[in-house]
């Protein structure tokens, strides 16, 4: 989601008095977050997770509206949005309406003091807003200026609006997933914005570490389209070089087999144990090791032919999983073979493993711990450090304006008179 009006919120992270006692690789690094809702913010929580300083800047009068998506904390007089705090948390937050010029100003002052700006407006609304790269790099050469949007900053459907959808819809995904001879299914998340974020992450550092090199910026140009168009696997090969149109499979691969959804006696497991290796442990395993040598299903090739896997591979998997329940399956099979258990997020948030790895971790949010996720990014070099609140609206106004730009309570108190923090 990343279509935003011209008087969008801006969200820029940075302050000063906090700067030093950042920690992690990206310590040092400013960041302006000039973004809302989650293809943009994922990124730049990433960056503030990793050390950076990040300064969200959002529109006083208009804020990321994500602020009020559920599931919500009550304050009280107020609620705060727990869906806000998993993607701004750490972050420092200030308000400028970069309309007026006064926040462009500003904006603009910003810039001198920063290593990395995200926005994720539609393209061309930053230039119309007088602050295009080719402006701001005026300010700061050095600038690496990240763009996300749904089609990219150039090709015929460039100005298009595109949010999470339209990524999977126009990248292919889409198309290829559900079941068979049914109309296809959305995946079950927002993956567009996700792996844009992700991607803007990637590009952004490699950015960084050439114009720390060379001393020149540099736009990284990030569509929703192209990012999930890349996570489609072997369709754009199957049809370039056999001519088949990827279609929905439900829960199997085009061609791997055994390697799917498998039921038990409490639920369902994915096994994955198609080599000869992986087949003949798992024969052995569930007390058939002859199944491993039968000639019908003795070679990888075999069983993965279809009619092959259906007719003799899979009531064979069924007849032996149905006596075992997932936790007794991942017990007895999970280390030796590719077994694990289809989880409902309740049971994922209760797995050991996800806990010992940090990936789900307490963040403040109002007024109390909420449980959230982690940074996927595991660094040997790096400790992680408490996990702050995200910022309520304008909440550094004063820390940042004050402490990086120099500005003194009149001058902030002339900003806040005319509307413009």
């Amino acid at each position: 989601m990343n279509e935003m009006p011209v008087d969008a919120p801006t969200q820029v992270p940075f302050d000063a008095a906090s700067l030093a006692a950042c920690a992690g690789p990206l310590s040092g690094v400013t960041v302006l977050d000039i973004t809302r809702v989650v293809a943009g913010p994922f990124c730049a929580m990433m960056l503030a997770d990793m050390g950076a300083t990040v300064i969200k800047v959002e529109n006083p009068g208009d804020p990321d509206y994500t602020r009020t998506f559920p599931p919500m904390i009550d304050q009280g007089d107020r609620q705060a949005s727990a869906f806000y705090a998993q993607y701004n948390r750490n972050k420092q937050g200030i308000s400028i309406d970069l309309r007026s010029e006064d926040g462009k100003a500003l904006l603009k002052r910003l810039v001198r003091k920063a290593d990395i700006l995200v926005e994720n407006f539609r393209p061309g609304v930053m230039d119309k807003l007088g602050l295009g790269y080719d402006v701001l790099r005026q300010e700061n050469p050095r600038l690496v200026y990240a763009a996300i949007s749904g089609f990219g900053r150039y090709g015929p459907n460039s100005n298009r609006p595109g949010y999470d959808n339209s990524g999977q819809a126009a990248g292919g995904l889409w198309s290829m997933n559900g079941y068979p001879d049914q109309p296809p299914v959305r995946v079950g998340t927002i993956i567009g914005d996700l792996s844009a974020s992700l991607y803007a992450a990637v590009g952004v550092l490699a950015a960084l570490r050439e114009a720390e090199r060379t001393g020149i910026g540099q736009v990284v140009d990030i569509s929703q389209q192209d990012a999930v168009l890349s996570l489609t696997e072997s369709a754009v090969v199957r049809y370039t070089v056999d001519g088949e149109v990827a279609k929905p499979l439900g829960n199997d691969h085009p061609f791997v087999r055994p390697y799917g959804q498998f039921a038990c006696a409490d639920g369902y497991v994915f096994f994955g144990g198609y080599t000869d290796k992986f087949w003949s442990i798992t024969c052995a395993l569930f007390g058939e090791p002859e199944m491993a040598s039968d000639p019908r299903i003795d070679t990888m090739e075999k069983r993965f032919d279809p009619e092959v896997s259906e007719a003799i591979v899979k009531p064979l998997l069924e007849r032996w999983f149905s006596h075992h329940t997932k936790a007794e399956l991942e017990a007895m099979a999970g280390d030796e073979v590719p077994i694990s258990a289809i989880k409902s997020i309740d049971e994922v948030i209760a797995d050991p493993h996800v806990r010992a790895r940090g990936m789900i971790v307490d963040v403040p949010v109002g007024g109390r711990d909420v449980a959230m996720l982690g940074l996927p990014i595991k660094l040997s070099g790096s400790v992680p450090a408490p996990h702050r609140a995200a910022p309520d609206l304008g909440e550094h106004n004063a820390t940042v304006l004050h402490g990086l730009l120099g500005l003194d309570d009149s001058e902030l108190a002339a900003l806040r008179d005319k509307g413009v923090i």
